[in-house]
């Protein structure tokens, strides 16, 4: 050693140097961030698409933010809670109404969400490259996809991370060992509550997981743990309980009558709907608004994997059977569980009349099919994972072994291969259709700035213009619901209407074009008492001749 030079100990330095991430975390890290940010630049890019239903959550969230009311469910229905709108109102009471402000939350559960269910990835057994491949493709964003993740019109953005949550909920409950397990099992009810609140599509998962659950933990429910978990289940369904016992309303009557109004749909339909456009608009390989036939593959590839990874989860839970409760056997049984929480979720879409009538538009019902995704692709990636382990199979198996390891483990590469590559085909389409959902959001902010330079404070539209103007005015102007005949139409809060009908100078804003627009056009003269047209970037805008 020189004098005067102090040499550290082997140990200190070690300790300083800093720890690195794995290879395969640190691209996880990279490829959720890329995710993020995709879908941070189509807000700004004004994609998705918004619309009435999602202004109507909107105006829940400010009404919300001015303390003008706390609406326990979506305006004009007695279902689908709006927890959407609470988690907004922060947002816009600072900064004001706008869609990029509604739909940060849901960005931010979008985040919360792949975080989830790379960590339920790595508890179900999977390794880190299997939870790059899960967090891959669930980064991927077509069409149907981001609809569903960033639009805040009701139920869906939320379902995901929750459905996550209480997954790795179950699997830390199942497994074996000491820790503080009451917060546990509060965790799990109240996010159960919060769920059967919000939207019921999620309660096969609700059920598939707590019945697991209740077979392995029974003795400990049988306790203050079934407390525990009964009293978090009814803080998280309050609001639902609350609003209807105030109000006598039955939100499980309202959304089956919500799924059943109508014509009732052939079931040729509501297969085909729900069987064969379902699965592959669930998982992003459609177009927008369209499924080409060569996306359809997935249909096939759906069904098949779900039982082929249904049968490996049971052929391990049947082999472990009677041993101790394993972190293999739990994870087997948790992966069960998801697998039939997805079944449930499909079965339940395709037997009703919105798989039938309206598949494309209604496939939202099947948002929640992703958080299955970590046990869905198991098998695949499990018979992947041989290919680099051939020779080795073929000297302790055999050369049958090798090769049927290979034909395997070629062909669950190729359906991964067409998983990733369909879904970075639709997220181009998406990136693709951009511009022109910017220039529509364009022209509507147009119309805001003229019906503001001319005055008008209430007007009457369609459906899908009303709520979305009267939101994006911060309520100074409301319109009032017409259909195309003049009549009046579905107002979702009826006080815009009757503060409309009290004003004689209320203006008629419609699309050009549109039939409405058409009946409105009959009404242009000089005489007094006709209208007047204001045209505005792709709007027409009728004001009554005094």
């Amino acid at each position: 050693m020189t004098a005067g030079v102090r040499e550290e100990p082997r140990e200190t330095v070690r300790s300083r140097t800093p720890r690195r991430l794995p290879l395969p975390t640190l691209l996880a890290v990279l490829v959720g961030f890329a995710a993020v940010g995709y879908r941070l630049a189509l807000l700004f890019a004004d994609v998705p698409p918004t619309n009435s239903d999602e202004a109507t959550m909107g105006l829940a969230a400010l009404h919300i933010a001015r303390g003008d009311g706390f609406p326990v469910w979506f305006y004009g229905q007695a279902y689908m809670g709006t927890l959407e709108a609470y988690l907004a109102a922060p947002l816009i009471a600072l900064a004001g109404p706008s869609v990029l402000v509604l739909r940060l939350p849901t960005l931010a559960l979008y985040a919360l969400f792949l975080l989830l269910s790379w960590r339920l990835t790595r508890r179900l057994g999977g390794d880190r490259w299997y939870a790059l491949l899960v967090v891959a493709v669930l980064a991927l964003g077509a069409d149907r996809v981001v609809k569903n993740q960033l639009i805040a019109g009701g139920g869906y953005p939320e379902l995901n991370p929750a459905g996550a949550a209480l997954a790795l909920l179950t699997v830390g409950l199942c497994v074996t060992g000491p820790g503080a397990r009451l917060p546990r099992w509060a965790a799990w009810g109240l996010i159960a509550g919060v769920l059967l609140w919000v939207d019921p599509l999620i309660l096969p998962y609700v059920l598939t997981l707590g019945a697991l659950l209740v077979a392995w933990r029974w003795r400990e429910l049988a306790g203050r743990a079934g407390v525990v978990l009964a009293g978090a289940l009814l803080l998280g369904t309050a609001p639902m309980l609350v609003d209807s016992l105030r109000h006598g309303r039955n939100p499980v009557a309202a959304v089956l009558a919500a799924g059943g109004t109508g014509a009732s749909a052939d079931w040729a339909d509501r297969l085909y709907g729900g069987l064969v456009l379902g699965p592959p608009l669930a998982m992003g390989f459609c177009s927008p608004g369209r499924c080409a036939t060569w996306q359809l593959w997935w249909a096939l590839a759906f069904p098949l994997l779900l039982l082929l990874a249904a049968f490996t989860a049971w052929h391990t839970l049947r082999r472990t059977w009677g041993g101790p409760r394993s972190v293999e056997r739990v994870s087997a049984g948790v992966r069960l569980a998801l697998l039939g929480g997805a079944a449930g979720v499909l079965a339940a879409y395709a037997v009703s009349n919105a798989a039938g009538r309206t598949p494309i538009e209604s496939s939202r019902y099947l948002s929640c099919l992703a958080v299955a995704v970590p046990a869905l692709l198991w098998p695949l990636w499990q018979a992947v994972r041989p290919l680099a382990e051939v020779e080795s199979i073929k000297a302790t198996g055999g050369r049958a072994a090798g090769a049927r390891a290979r034909v395997a483990g070629v062909g669950a590469l190729a359906v991964l291969a067409g998983v990733l590559g369909t879904g970075a085909a639709t997220t181009v389409e998406v990136i693709r259709a951009a511009p022109a959902v910017h220039a529509e959001a364009d022209r509507h902010r147009s119309l805001v700035d003229t019906l503001g330079a001319l005055g008008v404070r209430h007007v009457r539209g369609g459906y899908w213009t009303c709520n979305r103007l009267t939101y994006a005015t911060g309520e100074n102007v409301l319109c009032a619901v017409v259909e195309d005949d003049l009549r009046p139409g579905f107002d979702r809060l009826p006080a815009y209407r009757r503060e409309v009908a009290a004003d004689p100078d209320a203006a008629w804003v419609a699309l050009a074009g549109s039939p409405l627009a058409a009946r409105l056009d009959a009404r242009l003269g000089p005489e007094p008492g006709a209208l007047d047209v204001v045209t505005v970037a792709g709007w027409r805008i009728y004001l009554p001749r005094r």
